[in-house]
């Protein structure tokens, strides 16, 4: 009876506010927040403050102005009239360019490293082997400075530039080859591009559901093809089949016309996928090394080759472990493409920079580049997360 008595005591006691869990770990929450909205207000207040002190403007305003400098990389219309806004906007495109182009050639060229750092072939491996560890372990700056080095060392000049059928010229200017002149058509070929990509998507999963209910394969690989480049090209043909094209000649010290890949860029893009693809390749080979033995033997057993196995048993199970990892070195390309002021491409911080040097205004422009490389960071991981969630293993 004691025994009961005391019991229904010490659960009707109450505990006191200060020794609850729960509100003590709202109280410390509260506290924190309350302390770094008064730092952000005091640096906040504190730099406004400095800045009317020192007569210097604050704002936005100067994006409207005239820009008044040169971009000698641009995938869009631009000249020194052109305001500020869109030399950003200029760099922007340039940094993404190199960003999305990197990703894509760092993830084959990975890819095969990795799968080549686990061939029976001695000679393969090392090889593989050699090159993860002499590229992943010197910075990515010392490789752009070299190779950029190269390639506007060991190239002749525009005068003395390699003639490849009189039609694409190699020089230190960069690579000019022919492209077609700017015609209406091509707007309608960009949209029906983007058709036959739409329509190849639903292809493959159309594909896929009628191979698990019926077992018949579908030729995805050619139907996606023909989609992706036939419905361009019958739209090029409806549109009277245009053929004018801008050559390029020299004239003067330099070539003018047709298009340029600059030295800056291809120095930038072969050191990021150079340096990226060495760690994508450990990220593949760890990934295939995660998997079960049995996967490979089984697969042997039933007759599929070396290759077979690979490409139809082991990577795509790796693809569950490959995909988290790989998000940051996609990230890492995004973000490392910034170096590009130390060899003079113009990405997004140089346009930024010259903005910062001719404006005076650092704050707006450094806020500028940091929303910039967040939003598409913030996409990359989005798109990533998207994708590992559509590949991993649902209980049913």
């Amino acid at each position: 009876m004691a025994v009961e008595t005391l019991g229904s005591a010490s659960r009707s006691t109450k505990v006191a506010p200060w020794n609850d869990p729960a509100i003590r770990g709202w109280v410390f929450q509260i506290v924190v927040v309350g302390l770094v909205g008064a730092l952000a207000y005091f640096l906040v207040s504190n730099t406004v403050e400095n800045l009317a002190r020192q007569k210097i403007a604050s704002g936005f305003h100067y994006l409207d102005r005239e820009a008044g400098f040169e971009i000698g990389d641009t995938m869009i219309a631009y000249s020194p009239a052109s305001t500020y806004a869109r030399a950003m906007f200029v760099g922007l495109l340039n940094t993404l360019r190199v960003a999305v182009a990197g990703i894509v050639l760092a993830t084959i060229l990975g890819t095969l490293l990795g799968v080549g750092r686990l061939s029976p072939n001695w000679l393969l491996s090392k090889i593989c082997e050699y090159y993860v560890e002499i590229f992943r372990n010197v910075p990515l700056l010392l490789w752009l400075f070299l190779i950029y080095k190269m390639i506007s060392e060991s190239l002749p000049g525009p005068r003395q530039a390699v003639n490849v059928l009189n039609s694409f010229f190699l020089s230190n200017r960069g690579l000019y080859f022919p492209i077609p002149l700017a015609n209406p058509i091509h707007q309608w070929m960009g949209i029906g591009l983007l058709v036959g990509i739409a329509a190849a998507f639903f292809t493959a999963r159309w594909a896929k559901r009628r191979q698990e209910a019926t077992g018949q394969p579908f030729p995805t690989i050619y139907a996606s093809i023909a989609l992706v480049l036939g419905i361009p090209a019958l739209v090029w043909v409806a549109g009277g089949a245009p053929v004018a094209t801008s050559w390029p000649e020299l004239k003067g010290f330099n070539f003018v016309g047709g298009m340029v890949i600059q030295p800056e860029f291809t120095a930038l893009l072969v050191g990021l996928v150079l340096y990226t693809s060495a760690f994508v390749a450990e990220i593949v080979r760890s990934g295939i090394l995660a998997l079960n033995k049995g996967q490979t033997e089984a697969a042997s057993a039933i007759g599929l080759s070396r290759g077979q196995v690979m490409r139809l048993v082991l990577l795509p199970q790796a693809m569950r472990i490959i995909v988290p990892p790989m998000t940051s070195q996609y990230l890492n390309i995004t973000k490392n493409s910034s170096l590009a002021i130390a060899i003079g491409y113009p990405d997004l911080v140089a346009s930024v920079n010259v903005t910062i040097n001719q404006t005076g205004q650092a704050i707006e422009n450094v806020l500028i580049i940091m929303a910039a490389y967040l939003t598409v960071s913030l996409s990359i991981s989005a798109f990533m997360n998207y994708y590992n969630k559509r590949i991993a293993l649902t209980e049913r």
